[in-house]
């Protein structure tokens, strides 16, 4: 199944920590690349961080939040909260692993 993983930024962290951890995050990333088939940031209308979207493969919404759950930006505080959702693509060309 296609999961998609919204994430929210906590407004009140410190934004050293997002660059203190990304090597390690994007590692993360590359590590489960059989799982995780398209990560990035997301921002608001003024360029401020405001969190990240993952598209995931996982067996079930379980599976899902164990992986977010051993990605090294979650335990710092980087993040106030996540969402998973079942996914459907019914419109566009994003690639057959979809």
């Amino acid at each position: 199944m296609t999961y998609i993983v919204l994430f929210e930024d906590n407004p009140t962290a410190d934004p050293e920590i997002r660059q203190t951890h990304m090597k390690a995050h994007l590692s993360f990333l590359g590590d489960h690349a059989g799982q995780v088939l398209a990560a990035g940031p997301l921002h608001d209308d003024l360029g401020a961080s405001a969190g990240g979207l993952w598209i995931v493969q996982g067996k079930n919404a379980a599976a899902v939040e164990r992986l977010v759950l051993q990605d090294p930006f979650w335990p710092t505080g980087l993040r106030a909260s996540y969402r998973i959702l079942q996914w459907t693509q019914v419109f566009g060309n994003l690639g057959s692993e979809i």
